[in-house]
């Protein structure tokens, strides 16, 4: 597995049980993303990192709520509720992870400029700047890509879209990811596309190391 690396999407305590954006059932990936942890030398994660004035909550465009979708700079938007604002304990990778902590090379920030969003953990939503992740990850040699995390259909997805146009094998870990599904089906949708690219979705059993 030397030029494999994992990469944690998000698994940050607002988007965990309790926190302001929870995905459902967020925690029970927590188990398996521990143990692919312990299999991988290189390990990194993406994080959230909003400032509070983010144009993509909800809070910040007045008569709209979560789940709105408006037009942001010529971009497609959904506005969220206020999440992963920067140095607040929601922003926060997950207590869970902490005792493997010491296996995580690299964090790369993301959402940090107020006016676009970034769901992938290489690029923002309008591909205007890049989070450094990939150039990162081809300077240390690495070749193929396995992911994991929050969320299915979000985050997760466009990470591993991007990784597939960057020329990493990637590999998507279904069991390891868990999704918001505004829209019934999303997850499947999600895993349907990623596959249509170039994604190889397999469970945690079936990754082989």
């Amino acid at each position: 597995m030397e030029k494999q690396a994992l990469i944690l999407v998000d698994i940050q305590s607002d988007f965990l049980p309790g926190g302001a954006l929870a995905v459902p059932q967020a925690d029970a990936i927590l188990p398996t993303v521990r143990q692919l942890m312990e299999q991988y030398k290189t390990v990194v994660a993406t994080q959230d990192w909003h400032p509070s004035t983010h144009e993509s909550f909800a809070a910040n465009h007045p008569g709209h709520k979560p789940g709105d979708v408006i037009d942001l700079y010529g971009l497609k938007q959904v506005l969220w509720p206020v999440h992963c604002v920067e140095n607040t304990p929601g922003a926060q990778l997950s207590q869970a992870l902490s005792m493997h902590a010491g296996r995580l090379r690299k964090i790369f920030r993301k959402g940090t400029d107020p006016k676009v969003d970034s769901y992938s953990g290489f690029f923002d939503n309008g591909r205007r700047n890049s989070t450094g992740m990939g150039e990162w990850l081809k300077a240390q040699g690495i070749e193929g890509v396995t992911i994991v995390g929050l969320a299915t259909d979000y985050c997760v997805k466009f990470t591993a879209l991007d990784a597939v146009q960057l020329g990493f094998q990637t590999t998507v870990v279904s069991d390891a990811c868990r999704a918001v599904n505004l829209q019934e089906g999303d997850d499947e949708r999600a895993f349907n596309e990623m596959r249509a690219a170039g994604v190889q979705v397999l469970t945690s059993q079936e990754i082989a190391l």
